[in-house]
């Protein structure tokens, strides 16, 4: 344990004068406790030493992303009076996918990676300019875009805190950070994709619960993706003719990647090919274009995302079977 670098991340990540919620929480015997206290205070060598005790105690120590308004007493949404951060959980493939994340041109470099446990990380980036609407949908991409835990997208989530231990594994694993930038961000220099929020063209048409009411351009994307796929159409022509037939996009070429592999993955699966040799197929396809680490997560990513599509439509056609067109009204 070291108090030390809990400073300097607490120093590094807050401000004098920001309320900010501490959080310990024991696995057995269950049991949680949480304080709002001021920045200062929890720098103090005596809020440390105490932490410090809990944490030998077997308490894990975490400590809220963001800062709460001033007289806040409770961590809610409510309660956040700004976005700070952005942050991404990955807990799985935590080594490629912290090369991919460092490799890729559409996010900044990140401010600080914690390594909470082996294999597992979380990075955050320090913000400014983020509404709390936009903090979400960005948290979301970039756990679509670099593999990172969908849950983690709430503005009160609590990271843990570096310079204690991780008290859930035996031995107990040292929580620590490496430090990057000392960079503030603003939105525009993360150049994630927002179609991957949409529900067409990936989902619409697959479930009579996602209805439009609208031929968008985005399904009819899908529909000719899935054609050309179809007739045997090459993957790596159709991702060079969509990406030019959507230049409106904000990153054509990373739309038309998508859209094309996800379709594919899709086919594959439904032909009954295993979901490993489809993930294989689609790291071969994109390995010169895509770094090496990155290929591989990503691959896993749009097949999982493929099947789970498919499990969907499953389920909306027990839910909503077809009408019967010949009963009269």
């Amino acid at each position: 344990m070291s108090t030390i670098m809990a400073q300097e991340f607490l120093t590094r990540c807050f401000l004098r004068g920001d309320t900010i919620a501490v959080l310990l929480r024991k696995e057995n015997p269950a049991s949680t406790t949480q304080r709002i206290v001021r920045h200062e205070q929890v720098l103090s060598p005596r809020y440390l030493a105490w932490l410090r005790y809990e944490n030998h105690r077997g308490a894990n120590i975490y400590i809220a992303a963001n800062p709460l308004r001033a007289g806040s007493r409770k961590r809610t949404k409510d309660s956040i009076a700004e976005v700070r951060h952005l942050y991404l959980d990955i807990d799985l493939d935590g080594e490629k996918r912290i090369a991919a994340l460092r490799a890729s041109d559409t996010v900044p470099i990140p401010s600080v990676i914690v390594s909470t446990s082996p294999g597992k990380y979380q990075v955050l980036w320090r913000v400014e300019g983020f509404d709390f609407d936009q903090q979400e949908s960005t948290l979301k991409l970039l756990a679509i875009a670099f593999g990172g835990d969908p849950a983690c997208t709430d503005r009160n989530r609590v990271l843990r805190l570096p310079g204690f231990l991780n008290r859930k594994y035996d031995p107990p694993y040292p929580v620590t950070a490496e430090y990057l930038s000392t960079s503030t961000y603003h939105p525009e220099v993360f150049r994630l994709d927002n179609t991957e929020l949409e529900p067409s063209p990936l989902y619409c048409g697959f479930s009579r619960t996602c209805v439009t009411g609208k031929n968008t351009p985005s399904e009819q994307d899908w529909a000719w993706v899935l054609q050309q796929l179809s007739l045997g159409e090459d993957a790596g022509k159709l991702t060079h003719m969509l990406a030019s037939r959507r230049s409106d996009k904000p990153n054509p070429l990373y739309y038309a990647r998508r859209t094309i592999d996800i379709a594919s993955a899709r086919l594959l699966l439904l032909e009954g090919v295993a979901i490993e040799d489809v993930i294989a197929t689609l790291q071969r396809r994109r390995s010169t274009e895509l770094p090496a680490a990155f290929c591989s997560s990503r691959a896993r990513e749009i097949a999982t995302t493929a099947q789970q599509m498919i499990e969907r439509a499953k389920f909306a056609s027990v839910d909503h079977p077809k009408e019967n067109h010949n009963a009269t009204a």
